[in-house]
């Protein structure tokens, strides 16, 4: 009977690679590869090199850290912006949601007019408390602009 290591010849590949494999042993195993012949040397400790060389590694080791910090920059402004992303759509889905509450609360003041006045009537005076509500907002708005305004122009000239 001839022996099956002498000659592979016609065999499948695998069938000779798992005949010198050890038994539980998965194809592409560590344990199986060759140990390397030349291990590399760590490099040596700081105290234990030249000051001509750690002069040299200066630039690559500032250009190192300057890298590193801003990968730590970057990822913590995209942190803050989808905070802030995330915070101004609540914002924008409760400003939205409150339109439609004050809408309602017109509504519902319309209703109540209605049951003393006339519908027509109702609706008229609270688009009239509406408008004055809105005119006094906007007295505020622009005397506060105004204000503001003097109070640059004074500091600064």
């Amino acid at each position: 009977m001839p022996d099956s290591s002498s000659s592979t010849t016609g065999a499948h590949p695998a069938a000779a690679d798992h005949a010198r494999r050890p038994f539980g042993r998965a194809p592409g195993d560590p344990r199986d590869e060759p140990s390397p012949a030349v291990v590399a040397e760590p490099d040596p400790e700081p105290a234990d090199r030249s000051t001509a060389r750690l002069i040299a590694d200066l630039p690559r080791l500032i250009v190192d850290l300057v890298q590193d910090e801003l990968t730590a920059l970057k990822k913590e402004i995209t942190a803050r912006i989808a905070r802030a992303g995330i915070g101004a759509g609540l914002i924008a889905g409760a400003a939205f949601v409150g339109f439609f509450a004050l809408a309602v609360f017109v509504a519902a003041a319309v209703i109540a007019l209605s049951l003393v006045v006339p519908g027509w009537a109702a609706a008229l005076i609270t688009v009239g408390g509406l408008l004055l509500i809105t005119g006094v907002l906007a007295a505020i708005g622009v005397r506060t602009l105004r204000a503001k305004k003097t109070t640059d122009d004074g500091n600064n000239g």
